[in-house]
């Protein structure tokens, strides 16, 4: 079994290789432990030492076949000099950028030293995890990241980063221009910490009509692949474009990644006929069906392992793991698709 190396060759694993969107979460007792010896959550992040037994917690317990960095994608807003915290039980909260003129208080380059922590954290983990397990490193896209910093939190329709981007569109484009160039600069030193494969996270980029889409989500994206390929041509990247099924196929031609990662609405079987053969799919288990087990979730990994069937494919969530996952479903998640 090669895992997601054999994946990413090209090789269809008689059972694909899997592990889960926020595997190191809540819903661990020993991740709960952990966690609660931190001040807060962006100091966990910046803890190499706790960061690297958060991720390593689940790969101990489950055996999953990649590990996923611990971090969050606001260190890159965060190293930006945007205050950024969050609150329990609300999330992350961010100074809002109500106007261009607060988009003067940011740095125009990221503070690669205040990220030194996770690329610390990275070499950890790269140390400890098997020989067999790949290690992931990620960031958000420059899309979502904007999102966040406009709003100062996650909203339903990120209409305060829309809005913004229609009213003040020379400050916008020097925004995502900014966060482009760090999300370059944040996966290459993921890479070159040990990072083998690379996730972009566009969680909101849903509700963007076309053309905007293509400003704001497919060119800055195609940057960011087109030079992670130039200088480590043997990293794939997986993307996660969330919400934007009908758009696939248009996505892969014009951003060159290697994966594709599947929200728990996308059609597998719409995606498998419509992607190219050579792009591997991630995805797309539904958390809620994960928590209610039994002959359901039995039901959903099945239908996913049909709809996959003969082409490269990771098994995965379509979105993040939730705190209240009962093990025991991922532990009969894992035996039916690994049996």
């Amino acid at each position: 079994m090669d895992g997601l190396r054999g994946v990413f060759a090209g090789r269809v694993e008689a059972r694909p290789p899997v592990w889960l969107m926020r595997q190191a979460g809540r819903y661990l007792p020993e991740y709960r432990e952990t966690r609660s010896s931190a001040r807060d959550f962006l100091s966990f992040c910046y803890t190499p030492e706790l960061a690297i037994e958060v991720t390593l917690q689940p790969i101990r317990r489950f055996g999953f076949d990649a590990s996923i960095i611990f971090s969050d994608i606001l260190v890159i807003p965060d190293a930006l000099g945007q205050r950024v915290r969050f609150v329990e039980g609300e999330g992350p909260r961010l100074d809002a950028i109500e106007n261009p003129e607060a988009l003067r208080a940011l740095a125009s380059v990221l503070d690669e030293e205040k990220l030194q922590p996770v690329y610390e954290a990275l070499r950890g983990v790269r140390a400890a995890l098997p020989a067999s397990t790949s290690l992931i490193g990620f960031c958000g896209a420059p899309w979502t990241l904007a999102t966040y910093m406009i709003a100062g939190q996650g909203t339903p329709d990120q209409a305060p980063a829309r809005l913004f981007a229609y009213q003040h569109r020379a400050a916008f484009v020097s925004l995502i221009e900014t966060l482009t160039e760090s999300c370059i600069t944040h996966l290459t030193r993921q890479i070159e910490a040990g990072a083998e494969i690379v996730q972009i996270f566009d969680s909101w980029a849903g509700p963007l009509p076309l053309a905007e889409f293509e400003a704001w989500c497919l060119e800055p994206v195609a940057r960011i692949t087109r030079a992670i390929r130039a200088r480590f041509p043997h990293v794939p990247v997986i993307a996660f474009p969330r919400a934007v099924a009908g758009s696939l196929r248009g996505f892969v031609e014009r951003t060159g990644v290697q994966a594709i990662s599947l929200d728990t609405a996308a059609r597998l079987a719409e995606a498998r006929a419509k992607l190219p053969d050579s792009v591997v799919t991630q995805g797309n288990l539904d958390p809620l069906v994960l928590i209610a087990g039994g002959e359901a979730l039995d039901r959903a990994v099945d239908d996913i392992r049909a709809a996959t069937e003969g082409r490269p494919h990771i098994f995965n969530l379509g979105h993040g793991i939730l705190p209240q996952t009962p093990i025991a479903h991922v532990e009969r998640m894992l035996e039916r698709v690994r049996g």
